[in-house]
């Protein structure tokens, strides 16, 4: 079966923000002003602009320096990913697996985000 065109955009949507955390690059990530972002049950993200300049210059983003094994499905208005942080050093060769989830809205802008993370393991 394939993906609908809404289920495209609400994918976009969230690819968007996951290619950011590697580009440290904001401005294709469409974030609704009120958007928050959840880790662990803690607030990391109190509105869009605040989150976007987290993307762009927050230390606990600038250590990505890559993502791999990017899966996500559409539910409604929810996409939920799943994929690999890889971190500085490279040498080290670490990595992170993480879910996120994602609230999109019809105007395909994210509404809010919910992340949990494990501890970065040595990758092969």
């Amino acid at each position: 079966m394939t993906a609908s065109r809404r289920d495209e955009e609400l994918l976009a949507a969230a690819r968007a923000y996951v290619d950011a955390l590697v580009s440290h690059d904001p401005s294709g990530v469409s974030l609704h002003p009120d958007c928050t972002r959840v880790e662990f049950g803690l607030k990391t993200g109190r509105n869009g602009p605040h989150i976007a300049r987290s993307l762009a210059r927050g230390p606990q983003f600038r250590v990505i320096h890559r993502i791999s094994d990017f899966t996500a499905t559409v539910d409604g208005h929810t996409v939920s990913t799943r994929y690999v942080v890889h971190v500085r050093p490279k040498a080290l060769k670490l990595g992170a697996e993480v879910s996120e989830t994602f609230v999109v809205d019809d105007e395909n802008r994210i509404r809010a985000i919910v992340a949990r993370f494990g501890l970065p393991r040595r990758q092969h």
